[in-house]
């Protein structure tokens, strides 16, 4: 029925995928490109469509879901919404141009959800996580590598001599410098770690499951790299030489809390920059310096 719906649905073509146990559409709507989800309630081995959604809304999954039900229950349908829900329809009263209606509600819902997520959790002007994104994932990360025993690195890095960039060439340069940096990161870090911008000129890394050796010699790269590539100004044929310093702190070894623990890789930083500037200094060694 809904295959012979979908398809006459406007704006299309719309193709129909599905799934017939709890399992297969878990992993189908977690690693899948959907426009909707189109979710029954009644699933296999008495597990239901509500526990699905849970499920992949905590493994991040935003795709927009609308639930098919048979029941009538009003108290369902507020589950439902709680979930995550975008709509809920009663197969024995939805019609075709109800249920294009619906989809095409959940899709414009999810497009406006979307768009307020980013503006709560990114950087406008690099695209990076804020800091508060950075301080929910920094927690997250913290109480995972405490259960399984796994240890990560917190890396704090700066943009030397940030100010005099914005002072000799402008607020546009400025915003220039900080974009090829947070690009020249992105480009380089394993998808798994965690980028920010957590201030001004300051950026932070969370390098999931690394040992500190590991860690201290990806820096070092970046390092490198970031000094060979000069960052070309709008408008201008000139650029400039970017280079930062960065500390880094180990969990568990360095500290016992969040806030320890980004205290220990901002020290570090400190030291970097005390000590002449473009270098990586671990927490655990502050007094070593290492120059790329």
């Amino acid at each position: 029925m809904l295959s012979r719906m979908v398809v006459k649905f406007p704006a299309g073509p719309w193709e129909l995928d599905w799934a017939d146990t709890y399992k297969a559409g878990l992993q189908k709507l977690c690693e899948g490109n959907y426009g909707v989800c189109l979710l029954d309630y009644r699933l296999d081995d008495g597990q239901d469509g509500l526990q699905l959604l849970k499920m992949a809304r905590a493994a991040g999954n935003q795709t927009p879901t609308i639930f098919l039900t048979a029941e009538t229950d009003p108290a369902l349908d507020e589950q439902a919404l709680q979930a995550g829900a975008m709509d809920f329809l009663v197969k024995a009263e939805f019609t075709p141009r109800m249920l294009a209606r619906s989809v095409r509600y959940a899709i414009k819902l999810g497009d406006t959800l979307e768009q307020l997520r980013l503006l709560a959790t990114r950087d406008p002007l690099t695209g990076l996580r804020n800091r508060r994104e950075f301080e929910r994932l920094l927690a997250d990360e913290w109480q995972r590598c405490a259960r399984f025993q796994r240890p990560f690195a917190l890396v704090v890095a700066d943009i030397d001599f940030f100010k005099k960039v914005n002072d000799t060439h402008g607020h546009a340069a400025g915003d220039a410098v900080l974009k090829h940096v947070a690009s020249l990161l992105t480009g380089q870090l394993r998808t798994v770690d965690h980028l920010a911008r957590v201030g001004g000129e300051e950026f932070a890394i969370i390098m999931v499951e690394t040992a500190a050796k590991d860690a201290q010699e990806t820096i070092q790269r970046l390092l490198v790299l970031l000094a060979e590539s000069p960052c070309a100004l709008p408008d201008s044929a000139e650029s400039v030489s970017v280079t930062i310093s960065a500390g880094i702190a180990m969990m568990p070894e360095d500290a016992d809390t969040t806030n320890a623990l980004f205290e220990a890789a901002d020290k570090a930083l400190y030291t970097a920059k005390r000590t002449g500037r473009n270098r990586v200094v671990m927490a655990t060694g502050a007094k070593h310096a290492v120059k790329p």
